[in-house]
Protein backbone atom coordinates (compact mmCIF):
# COMPACT_ATOMS: atom_id res chain seq x y z
CA UNK A 1 0.00 0.00 0.00
CA UNK A 2 1.20 3.22 -0.20
CA UNK A 3 1.51 5.47 2.47
CA UNK A 4 -1.90 7.47 1.48
CA UNK A 5 -3.73 4.78 1.38
CA UNK A 6 -1.95 3.80 4.87
CA UNK A 7 -2.86 7.06 6.44
CA UNK A 8 -6.14 6.84 5.26
CA UNK A 9 -6.73 3.21 6.57
CA UNK A 10 -5.57 4.20 9.51
CA UNK A 11 -7.78 7.41 9.87
CA UNK A 12 -11.21 4.48 9.01
CA UNK A 13 -9.73 2.55 11.40
CA UNK A 14 -9.92 4.87 14.24
CA UNK A 15 -12.85 6.03 13.32
CA UNK A 16 -14.86 2.58 13.20
CA UNK A 17 -12.96 2.41 16.60
CA UNK A 18 -14.25 5.66 17.97
CA UNK A 19 -17.86 4.47 16.90
CA UNK A 20 -17.63 1.20 18.42
CA UNK A 21 -16.91 2.19 21.89
CA UNK A 22 -19.61 5.20 21.56
CA UNK A 23 -22.50 2.54 20.52
CA UNK A 24 -21.17 0.82 23.70
CA UNK A 25 -21.37 3.29 26.02
CA UNK A 26 -25.17 4.65 24.73
CA UNK A 27 -25.80 1.19 25.26
CA UNK A 28 -24.47 1.48 28.50
CA UNK A 29 -26.27 4.68 29.32
CA UNK A 30 -29.67 2.27 28.43
CA UNK A 31 -29.08 -0.04 30.31
CA UNK A 32 -28.13 1.85 33.23
CA UNK A 33 -31.39 3.96 32.84
CA UNK A 34 -33.51 1.09 31.97
CA UNK A 35 -32.59 -0.61 35.93
CA UNK A 36 -32.63 2.75 37.10
CA UNK A 37 -36.07 3.01 35.79
CA UNK A 38 -37.18 -0.89 37.06
CA UNK A 39 -35.22 0.32 40.25
CA UNK A 40 -37.99 2.95 41.02
CA UNK A 41 -41.15 1.35 39.64
CA UNK A 42 -40.47 -1.71 42.05
CA UNK A 43 -39.75 1.20 44.89
CA UNK A 44 -43.17 2.44 44.00
CA UNK A 45 -44.82 -1.11 43.61
CA UNK A 46 -43.52 -1.85 47.10
CA UNK A 47 -44.45 1.18 49.05
CA UNK A 48 -48.05 0.83 47.52
CA UNK A 49 -48.08 -2.58 48.84
CA UNK A 50 -46.54 -1.16 52.15
CA UNK A 51 -49.09 -2.62 54.70
CA UNK A 52 -50.77 -5.40 52.27
CA UNK A 53 -49.17 -8.31 54.47
CA UNK A 54 -47.73 -6.64 57.07
CA UNK A 55 -48.81 -6.14 60.62
CA UNK A 56 -51.47 -8.13 62.81
CA UNK A 57 -51.19 -9.53 66.40
CA UNK A 58 -48.39 -10.96 66.58
CA UNK A 59 -46.42 -11.00 70.33
CA UNK A 60 -43.04 -10.74 68.34
CA UNK A 61 -44.00 -6.94 68.00
CA UNK A 62 -44.39 -6.59 71.43
CA UNK A 63 -41.91 -7.78 72.41
CA UNK A 64 -38.67 -6.67 69.79
CA UNK A 65 -40.16 -3.28 70.61
CA UNK A 66 -40.04 -3.68 74.40
CA UNK A 67 -36.14 -5.12 74.27
CA UNK A 68 -35.40 -2.41 72.05
CA UNK A 69 -36.82 0.51 73.63
CA UNK A 70 -35.22 -0.17 77.32
CA UNK A 71 -32.14 -1.24 76.22
CA UNK A 72 -31.84 2.15 73.69
CA UNK A 73 -33.02 4.24 76.49
CA UNK A 74 -31.49 1.88 79.72
CA UNK A 75 -27.43 2.99 78.02
CA UNK A 76 -28.48 6.61 76.95
CA UNK A 77 -29.73 6.75 81.31
CA UNK A 78 -26.34 9.22 81.75
CA UNK A 79 -27.07 11.53 79.13
CA UNK A 80 -30.96 11.68 80.89
CA UNK A 81 -29.79 12.35 83.59
CA UNK A 82 -27.32 15.32 82.61
CA UNK A 83 -30.59 16.65 80.44
CA UNK A 84 -32.80 16.48 83.41
CA UNK A 85 -30.27 18.37 85.86
CA UNK A 86 -29.36 21.34 82.84
CA UNK A 87 -33.58 21.62 82.64
CA UNK A 88 -34.41 21.79 86.60
CA UNK A 89 -31.47 24.22 87.43
CA UNK A 90 -30.52 25.70 84.44
CA UNK A 91 -28.38 28.78 86.12
CA UNK A 92 -26.11 26.00 88.20
CA UNK A 93 -24.61 24.41 85.23
CA UNK A 94 -24.52 27.04 82.69
CA UNK A 95 -25.61 25.45 79.75
CA UNK A 96 -22.41 23.18 78.99
CA UNK A 97 -23.04 19.38 79.07
CA UNK A 98 -19.56 18.87 80.30
CA UNK A 99 -19.25 20.92 82.95
CA UNK A 100 -22.86 19.67 84.02
CA UNK A 101 -20.99 16.42 84.08
CA UNK A 102 -18.57 16.99 85.74
CA UNK A 103 -20.05 19.01 88.08
CA UNK A 104 -22.75 15.35 88.85
CA UNK A 105 -19.65 13.71 89.67
CA UNK A 106 -17.85 15.70 91.71
CA UNK A 107 -21.04 16.42 94.02
CA UNK A 108 -23.32 13.31 93.49
CA UNK A 109 -20.29 10.47 92.52
CA UNK A 110 -20.17 8.30 89.06
CA UNK A 111 -22.95 5.70 90.14
CA UNK A 112 -25.57 9.08 90.05
CA UNK A 113 -25.20 9.08 86.34
CA UNK A 114 -27.21 5.76 86.15
CA UNK A 115 -30.16 7.81 89.02
CA UNK A 116 -33.75 6.29 87.78
CA UNK A 117 -31.92 3.02 85.24
CA UNK A 118 -34.95 1.18 86.77
CA UNK A 119 -37.92 3.36 85.81
CA UNK A 120 -36.79 3.94 82.70
CA UNK A 121 -36.10 0.65 81.51
CA UNK A 122 -39.26 -0.43 83.03
CA UNK A 123 -41.42 2.77 81.29
CA UNK A 124 -39.40 2.68 78.35
CA UNK A 125 -39.68 -1.37 78.00
CA UNK A 126 -43.75 -1.13 78.39
CA UNK A 127 -43.40 2.24 75.96
CA UNK A 128 -42.00 0.24 73.66
CA UNK A 129 -43.33 -2.78 73.73
CA UNK A 130 -47.01 -1.53 73.35
CA UNK A 131 -45.64 1.71 70.40
CA UNK A 132 -44.28 -1.05 68.36
CA UNK A 133 -47.14 -3.83 69.04
CA UNK A 134 -50.06 -0.89 68.76
CA UNK A 135 -48.29 0.14 65.08
CA UNK A 136 -48.41 -3.49 63.68
CA UNK A 137 -51.71 -4.15 65.36
CA UNK A 138 -53.75 -1.68 63.99
CA UNK A 139 -52.15 -0.76 60.92
CA UNK A 140 -54.24 -4.43 59.03
CA UNK A 141 -57.25 -2.79 61.12
CA UNK A 142 -57.04 0.54 59.43
CA UNK A 143 -56.27 -1.13 56.46
CA UNK A 144 -60.07 -2.47 56.42
CA UNK A 145 -61.03 2.05 56.44
CA UNK A 146 -58.82 3.23 54.26
CA UNK A 147 -57.79 2.28 50.48
CA UNK A 148 -54.53 4.37 51.37
CA UNK A 149 -51.15 2.87 52.60
CA UNK A 150 -49.52 5.44 53.92
CA UNK A 151 -53.11 7.21 55.35
CA UNK A 152 -53.17 3.95 57.66
CA UNK A 153 -50.03 4.16 58.41
CA UNK A 154 -50.49 7.78 59.92
CA UNK A 155 -53.27 6.59 61.87
CA UNK A 156 -51.91 3.57 63.48
CA UNK A 157 -49.26 5.73 64.53
CA UNK A 158 -51.15 7.86 66.40
CA UNK A 159 -53.37 5.52 68.37
CA UNK A 160 -49.93 3.81 68.89
CA UNK A 161 -48.21 6.88 70.30
CA UNK A 162 -51.18 7.95 72.01
CA UNK A 163 -50.71 4.74 73.88
CA UNK A 164 -47.53 4.52 74.51
CA UNK A 165 -47.76 8.57 76.21
CA UNK A 166 -50.16 7.42 78.56
CA UNK A 167 -48.13 4.60 80.03
CA UNK A 168 -45.11 5.98 80.25
CA UNK A 169 -46.07 9.16 82.64
CA UNK A 170 -45.85 7.32 85.66
CA UNK A 171 -42.34 6.16 85.17
CA UNK A 172 -40.93 9.25 83.43
CA UNK A 173 -42.91 11.38 86.62
CA UNK A 174 -40.82 9.19 88.89
CA UNK A 175 -37.77 9.51 86.91
CA UNK A 176 -37.46 12.79 86.57
CA UNK A 177 -38.21 13.29 90.45
CA UNK A 178 -35.60 10.78 91.19
CA UNK A 179 -32.81 12.56 89.08
CA UNK A 180 -34.12 16.55 90.27
CA UNK A 181 -34.30 15.78 93.51
CA UNK A 182 -31.44 12.67 94.93
CA UNK A 183 -33.26 12.56 98.12
CA UNK A 184 -37.16 11.91 96.82
CA UNK A 185 -36.67 8.05 97.00
CA UNK A 186 -33.86 5.26 97.85
CA UNK A 187 -35.30 3.34 94.59
CA UNK A 188 -37.68 3.35 91.84
CA UNK A 189 -40.69 1.09 93.79
CA UNK A 190 -40.13 3.81 96.94
CA UNK A 191 -40.48 6.32 94.38
CA UNK A 192 -43.73 4.99 92.80
CA UNK A 193 -45.24 4.06 95.98
CA UNK A 194 -44.37 8.02 97.64
CA UNK A 195 -45.80 9.58 94.47
CA UNK A 196 -48.86 7.43 94.73
CA UNK A 197 -49.08 8.31 98.62
CA UNK A 198 -49.13 11.75 98.81
CA UNK A 199 -50.80 13.00 95.60
CA UNK A 200 -53.01 9.98 94.24
CA UNK A 201 -53.26 7.36 91.41
CA UNK A 202 -53.58 10.61 88.70
CA UNK A 203 -51.20 13.09 89.74
CA UNK A 204 -48.76 11.39 87.68
CA UNK A 205 -50.61 12.17 84.58
CA UNK A 206 -50.84 16.03 84.59
CA UNK A 207 -48.41 15.70 82.09
CA UNK A 208 -50.44 13.46 79.77
CA UNK A 209 -51.24 16.42 77.14
CA UNK A 210 -47.64 17.64 76.79
CA UNK A 211 -46.23 13.89 76.39
CA UNK A 212 -49.03 12.81 74.28
CA UNK A 213 -47.88 16.23 72.07
CA UNK A 214 -44.71 15.05 72.55
CA UNK A 215 -45.21 11.18 71.47
CA UNK A 216 -47.86 10.85 68.64
CA UNK A 217 -45.68 13.01 66.15
CA UNK A 218 -42.58 11.59 67.11
CA UNK A 219 -44.27 8.15 66.78
CA UNK A 220 -45.64 8.98 63.40
CA UNK A 221 -42.04 10.48 62.13
CA UNK A 222 -39.89 7.32 63.47
CA UNK A 223 -42.46 4.56 62.36
CA UNK A 224 -43.95 6.00 58.86
CA UNK A 225 -40.28 6.54 57.97
CA UNK A 226 -38.37 3.24 59.01
CA UNK A 227 -41.28 1.78 57.10
CA UNK A 228 -40.92 3.55 53.94
CA UNK A 229 -37.79 3.76 54.30
CA UNK A 230 -36.92 -0.31 54.64
CA UNK A 231 -39.75 -1.32 51.79
CA UNK A 232 -37.83 1.25 49.22
CA UNK A 233 -34.58 -0.03 49.81
CA UNK A 234 -35.50 -3.50 49.79
CA UNK A 235 -37.61 -2.75 46.22
CA UNK A 236 -34.32 -1.38 44.98
CA UNK A 237 -32.05 -3.94 46.09
CA UNK A 238 -34.70 -6.42 44.62
CA UNK A 239 -34.31 -4.60 40.88
CA UNK A 240 -30.65 -4.09 40.82
CA UNK A 241 -29.31 -6.87 42.72
CA UNK A 242 -29.17 -10.90 42.00
CA UNK A 243 -30.82 -13.50 44.30
CA UNK A 244 -27.63 -14.90 45.44
CA UNK A 245 -26.06 -10.98 46.03
CA UNK A 246 -29.99 -9.85 47.63
CA UNK A 247 -29.99 -12.64 49.75
CA UNK A 248 -26.22 -11.69 51.37
CA UNK A 249 -27.32 -8.01 51.89
CA UNK A 250 -31.46 -7.63 52.13
CA UNK A 251 -30.82 -8.03 56.24
CA UNK A 252 -28.82 -4.89 55.97
CA UNK A 253 -32.00 -2.85 54.47
CA UNK A 254 -33.71 -2.19 58.63
CA UNK A 255 -30.27 -0.59 59.74
CA UNK A 256 -29.69 1.29 57.32
CA UNK A 257 -33.57 2.58 57.24
CA UNK A 258 -33.41 2.70 60.82
CA UNK A 259 -31.07 5.80 60.59
CA UNK A 260 -32.90 7.98 58.99
CA UNK A 261 -35.80 7.09 61.14
CA UNK A 262 -34.00 7.64 63.77
CA UNK A 263 -33.58 11.23 63.03
CA UNK A 264 -37.05 11.91 61.85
Amino acid sequence: AKPGQRTSLHHITALLHRRVKNAKRARHRRDTNTKMRVALLCCVAATEALTANSGGADWRYFAAGGVSAAISHGYTTPLDVIKTRMQTNPELYKGDVFFALKEIIDEEGFDFLLQGLVPTCLGYGLEGALKFGCYELCKPLFGELTPSPFANAILASCVAGGVAALVLCPPEDVRIRMVSDPDYADNAIDGFKKRLREDGPLASFAAAPAMTAKQVPYTMGKQVSFDYFCTIAHGFLVAVCSAEVLERVDGLTPVLAALPAAVL
